[in-house]
């Protein structure tokens, strides 16, 4: 089996419960705050693991406030070789969350965003021909790792959340797998469309392999299930029905359950099926690691 590597962001998770999301001069009251860890990169890691595949985590943390994190990677059992200390905070995240389970977001960089050329080159050293390795966008130095890991022969996928104009200028021709929203694939594609608002989801699967043309293309939809698409397959998944508590690590639970098996030699069929089960568990827990499933609890899981 080839190596497998999450280059990605490790956050200290601030979640505010509220009625409803606050709005421009609006104060509102929250009902209750937990402090989780999670992270895009420590998320799909931790879902890579669970799924039950030896992952790596490249990631930097801040030397002061970052131990928690440390006991969070030696709990999952994920090696903390490639976790670099900095002397800034970690990144964190404030996130709300309302009665029906949805949520929003403020994302602070911190060490996420103090990667060098030489940190890149440490972190994907061990790695080559045929491993993968698995992106999102809160860090720095995009550009770099996907060029050092293209010459390095890695396959690699990019999930470009959070999404921003930024993502056009990274080079997208050396990405071999994407996985994006409804709102992430319509920034993508809306060069080629008059108007990508009323695109459905097939048609934005559609839009995607137009322009990026023999890739494999997964557009999730949260509760309308998922598409798959390559040059030879398509294909649907739908969402397993549960009552959503917290859908904040959801999609980062289907990313790294969905590439841990195709990692692990599954077809995409079952991959997808798998990853749509183990995000809907994901729904039914509050925080992001805490909800993270084990592949035990996906399989005992009464679908």
């Amino acid at each position: 089996m080839k190596k497998a590597l999450v280059f990605g962001a490790c956050n200290l998770d601030y979640v505010y419960q509220v009625q409803d999301f606050v709005q421009a001069k609006q104060t509102v009251s929250a009902s209750r705050r937990q402090v989780f860890y999670g992270g895009k990169g420590l998320n799909q890691a931790i879902a890579m693991k669970r799924c039950g595949v030896e992952v790596c985590l490249g990631a930097a943390i801040g030397a002061e406030d970052g131990e928690g994190l440390l006991e969070e990677l030696a709990k999952a059992a994920i090696s903390m070789d490639l976790i670099l200390r900095k002397p800034c905070p970690s990144g964190h995240a404030i996130i709300q969350t309302t009665p029906d389970g949805e949520n929003c977001i403020l994302l602070y960089g911190g060490a996420n965003q103090t990667f060098t050329k030489k940190d890149v080159r440490l972190i994907l050293s061990e790695f080559g021909s045929g491993d993968l390795l698995v992106l999102q966008n809160e860090i720095n130095q995009m550009a770099e790792i996907m060029t050092q890991a293209h010459h390095k022969g890695m396959r690699i996928v990019l999930n470009p959340s959070p999404m921003n104009e930024q993502i056009l200028q990274l080079p997208l021709s050396y990405v071999d797998a994407w996985i994006v929203n409804e709102e992430e694939a319509r920034m993508l594609i809306k060069q080629k469309y008059e108007s990508v608002n009323a695109l459905d989801g097939k048609t934005l699967l559609t839009g995607m392999m137009k322009c990026f043309a023999n890739k494999q293309i997964i557009v999730t939809l949260g509760k309308q299930g998922a598409f798959y698409g390559d040059e030879t397959t398509t294909l649907y998944q739908a969402a397993y029905p549960v009552k959503a508590v917290d859908t904040t690590a959801a999609g980062d639970t289907f990313t790294g359950y969905c590439f841990g098996a195709l990692i692990q030699g599954a077809s995409i069929a079952d991959a997808m099926r798998l990853g749509a089960q183990a995000a809907a568990i994901a729904c039914t827990k509050q925080g992001a690691l805490p909800s993270i499933p084990t592949r035990q609890e996906v399989e005992a899981w009464n679908f």
